[in-house]
Parts: structure tokens; C-alpha cells; sequence
């Protein structure tokens, strides 16, 4: 497994280019198995959850390519509506597909899907999305088979504004039968990202980024070039590690208004932040000071997915800070990893409350999760000494060679990856 290495203590300082968002590029790259035709899209990351998505592609049929940014897939050969359950064991994600196949194919097979080990991910409410839109169910052991002859448009509540349901009860409903009405749905800016793709391929879609969202089905998409949003969660990464090491970064390509609940975090906080078109500027030159109260909740309050690494700086912060995780009940595994560092957290239940230490120091760490590798990359550029992060293939689901993006800032982290040892005695 491939370690990171990082010298800290040095202020992050310098401009960089924030790449596309993994999140909109996943359910969008699944979307294009309903085109008649060819979809390219740009700003697409090199990231380990993307090429998972093209090999799951590949093995349905599609031709799937990615070159540079550009992801270019081409689904005339399809010939399977069966979800590879190997692939499905390596990313979440692979559940975006049950939507689109179950609408284009009128069948689909899938298995539980894996990922990231942050607390339990339920897929009922997909399910039932698609069961008010008529399809059948059937399960059996891990596997889901999931029939619909012909979707028919209905209206549909989401018990909790879950970004995937959300997504795949769209993507089913873009070519049902009549008029679907979302509500309870999940307002992330991806989720409008979705909404102006499938629209860009010709269907009719209104009211994402608000609760209810209405789908008139239409009877075919054409494919499309469509370009993907910035990455929130990685300019949001940056600019927490920004503040943490007390330095100054210019993030181009940022989308300010996706990161309002940070930004506001952040100023209380004592770090300074100017926004204008596409560009975020952070700058933080003193001990950052704590915040007394955070809750994570879906878009537009502040995401779960900043909260481990929101957590580094409340550690170096002055005073005492409380975060309550509501989303997901497996999501301070990192708690352990910075306490080695030299913070000082304390959890009880749902909350974590952070008291500020003066300086953290380096020692070795293991990434649990994606966010939480996040946030022992910034711990480790704010600390004293070296850190060694271990497990880094969790980072590489969501951050495009993180250790290229932060030296871009002047940081002092390299990759090593161990080479195999040869057992010449059993050939």
C-alpha cells in the first residue's frame, strides 16, 4: 500500500485550479447509459472511484474512455443490465446505476454496494423510489433484481433528502411514463448538476436544488459534451488546510456559493476570506479561534463530508468546540488518529468536543475512511515533524493525487510506494 510522507509546519501559500466534483461526475458518468448516442464529459478527476465507475461501464458493453479530463462513453454495445458484484463491493457509488439500467433496459441486477466504512448506508429508500415508479423487486441473498416494464410517473417522498435516492429516482423517472413528483429531495449542488446534464440530453426536469423536484418523462435522450462542476469538497479541504497552517491560498475554479456553511465556520473562526467570480481567497496568519457549536446536516447546513478535516483546525483553534455528526453514526474514526498527533477530543455519542491545543506533531497514522485521510493530510502539514499516513488508497477514492495539489502549494509530502519483495526460494 502506497504511504504519504509530509514534513509539517510550513504555511500553505500559493494559487490552485479546484478539479471536478467526484460526486456529480459518479451519478452523471451512470446517467449516460440512457443516451441513443455518445456522451463526453469534462473536468472529470483522475480518481480511483471514477475508473471504478469506467470498469463497471466496460463490463456492462460501453466503451469507456478517459483521456486527460475527458470522459467519453459510448453505450451501443450494452449488453448486460448485471452490476458486476465485485465492482459494486469497491464503491457505493455502483447503486447509481440502478436507475438509469432499470429505465433504458427494464431490468437490472445488483448487489449491496461498498465503499467508504463510515456507519450505515441503507439503500431502502431507492428502492422504494423506484417501486412507486412500478418495478418489481426481488431479492435474493446479496443480489436485487429489479423489473419494470414500463416506469410510470407518480409522485414520491423521501422519508430523509438522501443525495443518492434522490438521484436515482430522477434518473428512473427521466424516462417513465407521464409526470413524477420528488419531494423531500435532497437540494446538493450536485444534484442540479444532474438535473442540467440529463436536461442538456434533451429531458424536462425543473426544481432541483429545492425540495420538490418534477420530471415529465420523455421517450429518449440524445448523448451530449457537458462539463462537470468544481469539486466543493475538495476546495473546502483546502481551504481548511489553508487556515490550519496558518498560510494564504487563492482557489480558482471554486464555486463560492456551494460553500456557504463553511465559509461562514470559517470567519467566526477569525479566517479571513474574500470571494469574487470563481475565485476564494483564504488567507490565516493567527491561532484560528474555536467555534462553540457545529451540526452537520444536509446541503444547504454545513456537510459531513468537512467535518473530520474541520476538525484538525478546531484542534489547533483557541478554546473549546463542540461538532455533533448527524448523518453518519461511523464518522470519528479519526478522533483516535489525531489524538496521536497531540489533540485533545473527547467523544460522547454524536458529539465530539474539541479542546485547542497550542501544536499537534507528527507520528505515523492510518486513513479509516476518504474524509478522514483528508484530515490527517492537513493535520500533518500543521503539525511539528513528519507524519506517515498509511491506507492512502482511501484518500485516492475523492482528492486527484493529493500530494500533487498540496506541493502546488508549497508543502513538503511525497508518495512512496513499497516495492514487492521477491521469494526466490518458492520461484
Amino acid at each position: 500500500m502506497d504511504k504519504l510522507v509530509i514534513e509539517g509546519g510550513k504555511p500553505l501559500s500559493g494559487t490552485i485550479r479546484i478539479h471536478g466534483a467526484k460526486n456529480a461526475a459518479l451519478p452523471i458518468m451512470a446517467a449516460a447509459i440512457l443516451a441513443d448516442g455518445i456522451v463526453q464529459l469534462d473536468n472529470v478527476p483522475k480518481l480511483l472511484d471514477i475508473e471504478v465507475m469506467l470498469n463497471i461501464l466496460r463490463r456492462l458493453g460501453c466503451r469507456a474512455s478517459h483521456d486527460g479530463h475527458t470522459v467519453t462513453i459510448d453505450n451501443t454495445s450494452v449488453h448486460s443490465s448485471h452490476v458486476p458484484e465485485d465492482l459494486m463491493r469497491q464503491m457505493r457509488s455502483s447503486i447509481f446505476l440502478m436507475g438509469p439500467l432499470l429505465a433504458r433496459y427494464k431490468e437490472v441486477h445488483i448487489y449491496q454496494p461498498g465503499g467508504c466504512a463510515i456507519g450505515e448506508r441503507k439503500i431502502d429508500l431507492h428502492l422504494r423510489g423506484l417501486q412507486a415508479l412500478g418495478a418489481a423487486l426481488v431479492h435474493e441473498g446479496n443480489r436485487i433484481t429489479c423489473k419494470a416494464e414500463q416506469l410510470i410517473g407518480t409522485e414520491v417522498h423521501l422519508d430523509f433528502p438522501s443525495v443518492g435516492a434522490t438521484e436515482n429516482i430522477m434518473m428512473a423517472a427521466v424516462l417513465a411514463e407521464g409526470t413524477t413528483v420528488l419531494t423531500n429531495a435532497a437540494r446538493e449542488p450536485e444534484i442540479v448538476d444532474l438535473q442540467r446534464f440529463l436536461n442538456a440530453m434533451g429531458a424536462n426536469i425543473i426544481g432541483a436544488g429545492t425540495d420538490t423536484i418534477t420530471i415529465e418523462g420523455v421517450r429518449e435522450l440524445k448523448g451530449c459534451r457537458y462539463e462537470i462542476i468544481p469539486d466543493r469538497i475538495v476546495a473546502g479541504t483546502l481551504m481548511i488546510a489553508a487556515a490550519a497552517t496558518r498560510g494564504a491560498v487563492t482557489l480558482t475554479n471554486a464555486h463560492a456559493g456551494h460553500l456557504t456553511a463553511l465559509i461562514h465556520i470559517l470567519r467566526r473562526a477569525g479566517v479571513q476570506i474574500a470571494t469574487s467570480d470563481g475565485i476564494i481567497n483564504v488567507t490565516c496568519f493567527g491561532r484560528p479561534k474555536a467555534v462553540e457549536r457545529i451540526v452537520t446536516s444536509p446541503y444547504p447546513a454545513f456537510p459531513t463530508d468537512l467535518q473530520s478535516q474541520l476538525m484538525v483546525l478546531l484542534s489547533l483553534a483557541d478554546g473549546v468546540s463542540v461538532m455533533k455528526e448527524t448523518i453518519f453514526e461511523g464518522r470519528f474514526k479519526h478522533v483516535d488518529e489525531l489524538g496521536r498527533m497531540g489533540a485533545d477530543i473527547r467523544v460522547d455519542l454524536s458529539s465530539a468536543f474539541v479542546r485547542g491545543v497550542p501544536r499537534m506533531y507528527g507520528t505515523t497514522v492510518e486513513a479509516t475512511d476518504l474524509r478522514a485521510g483528508a484530515a490527517l493530510v492537513i493535520a500533518g502539514l500543521a503539525s511539528q515533524g513528519h507524519t506517515i499516513i498509511e491506507q492512502v488508497h482511501h484518500i485516492d477514492r475523492g482528492y486527484d493525487h493529493i500530494e500533487n495539489m498540496f506541493r502546488k502549494l508549497g508543502a513538503k509530502i511525497e508518495r512512496y510506494t513499497p516495492v514487492p519483495k521477491l521469494d526466490f526460494a518458492n520461484g
